[in-house]
């Protein structure tokens, strides 16, 4: 890994907010996937929470590669468990509904623990996810249009929310923990090797501070390479 690259990878960590995510309760189009995730990569989000109604649809949806690589996919098949798992993480959940007790997006304070629930494209947020939720939340519009897309408002409400921490210096300070700053750097500085580590069941090593590999002898040997000839290649 380049000295270069091993500093955009701990600046990109050091900016992560991992208390706050999206939960993207049957959205299933891959355009709307792709731009989710690449938004909340964009914004600082670590992981995001998707609910799927069935397989079929988890098969012809699925999650965009390549945002996929530094954005944790956490999924789930009930949006009960969802939600339960975002409450026991102390987060409070937000569903975009028009309501009597919904509150302009931008009324929220979100330098709280947050969780904002995406409904699916035709049809928006279930009854449930509603009724689960601790507060509906609405995005003003005065046009002719009832709602936005989905990725759209994942956007506006996001940036709602960066805007917020940014003002209240959260993005000053890394949160993120050792051990996923560990796998981060491996996966993303060493990606020959995280593949085949996946391939062969084998750990993770650490990585230094100089972003270089630290492992036994026998990890090298179940790689079937030594260390000498690892750096040699790194090198080229």
């Amino acid at each position: 890994m380049t000295p270069e690259r091993l500093q955009r990878i701990n600046n990109m960590l050091n900016h992560r907010q991992p208390d706050l995510t999206v939960c993207m309760e049957g959205v299933h189009k891959a355009h709307n996937l792709a731009a989710v995730v690449r938004t909340c990569d964009a914004i600082g989000v670590s992981a995001v929470h998707a609910v799927w109604k069935n397989e079929q649809m988890r098969a012809s949806g699925g999650i965009a590669a390549g945002s996929q690589n530094w954005v944790d996919v956490h999924n789930y098949t009930s949006t009960v468990d969802a939600i339960a798992e975002l409450k026991r993480q102390d987060m409070q959940v937000l569903v975009t509904n028009l309501s009597d007790t919904a509150v302009d997006f931008r009324e929220v304070d979100y330098t709280k623990p947050t969780a904002i629930i995406l409904g699916q494209e035709k049809f928006g947020a279930s009854d449930v996810a509603k009724e689960l939720a601790d507060q509906d939340i609405v995005i003003p519009m005065v046009g002719m249009v009832q709602s936005l897309n989905v990725s759209v408002a994942n956007a506006v409400v996001l940036y709602e929310a960066q805007r917020q921490r940014e003002l209240a210096g959260m993005y000053n300070k890394s949160t993120i923990s050792e051990q996923i700053r560990q796998r981060m750097l491996f996966e993303g500085g060493h990606p020959i090797f995280a593949t085949a580590c996946k391939a062969k069941g084998l750990p993770y090593p650490q990585i230094d501070e100089e972003g270089q590999i630290v492992a036994p002898d026998e990890w090298w040997q179940q790689m079937q390479m030594t260390q000498e000839a690892w750096a040699a290649l790194d090198n080229d």
